[in-house]
């Protein structure tokens, strides 16, 4: 029995010049917890994909968000809802830098598992998008030792910080959240006994009126 290949689906270059600027970006930042039911593109998940972990210097292939030695412990997962993203099916895809692309590595709609996991919040359950970050720490330890943890969460810190600007200047919501069971997230993902979640951050539209 031969297995199929991983589905790999292409994202497009990242834009890298945008209608908001950092300033406003900053200013408008919320958490928001309530969403429109439209539709996320697969243009909004290139853009969260690449500021989270995206490659921004081909030669050194240096990262979007600053990583102590350029260990780069965290690994960005995509949980997607039925119809929540235009030319994505439902499920859990796995971010590859190296090309700019999303491994599916688990089919269907596993939001209300995510959100059960998250203690029953209801903006993982209702969001088009779901992004998890977790992280393998040993790719930092075994240089920096124990203190490296500190560097991990550090770099998690900028990666979340950049999501919440990215979703801002494209007129989308977000909110980090922190409060779940970290095994279950896990299972959700169905990743490995290394990788341990750090954030869940559900995505939308956002439904909040800007006041000029």
């Amino acid at each position: 029995m031969s297995l199929k290949p991983p589905k790999r689906v292409a994202l497009r270059n990242p834009s890298l010049k945008g209608t908001m600027s950092v300033e406003e970006a900053i200013s408008w930042r919320r958490s928001e917890r309530r969403y429109s039911p439209s539709k996320l593109t697969l243009e909004h998940v290139s853009q969260l994909m690449w500021c989270a972990q995206g490659i921004t210097d081909h030669r050194s292939m240096l990262r979007a968000v600053p990583s102590a030695g350029a260990t780069y412990p965290l690994e960005i997962y995509a949980v997607v809802k039925d119809g929540g993203v235009e030319g994505l099916e439902a499920g859990v895809y796995h971010y590859r830098p190296e090309d700019h692309s999303l491994e599916l590595i688990r089919s269907g709609d596993l939001n209300e598992e995510l959100a059960s996991a998250c203690l029953g919040q209801s903006w993982v359950r209702d969001a088009p998008l779901n992004i998890v970050i977790t992280a393998i720490y040993a790719r930092t330890t075994r240089r920096y030792g124990t203190r490296g943890e500190r560097y991990v969460h550090m770099e998690v810190g900028h990666a979340g910080q950049n999501i919440y600007l990215q979703a801002t200047a494209m007129g989308l919501g977000t909110v980090a959240v922190g409060a779940f069971y970290d095994d279950r997230v896990k299972e959700v993902l169905g990743v490995s006994g290394e990788e341990r979640p750090l954030y869940v951050m559900p995505i939308g539209i956002s439904v909040r009126k800007r006041v000029v």
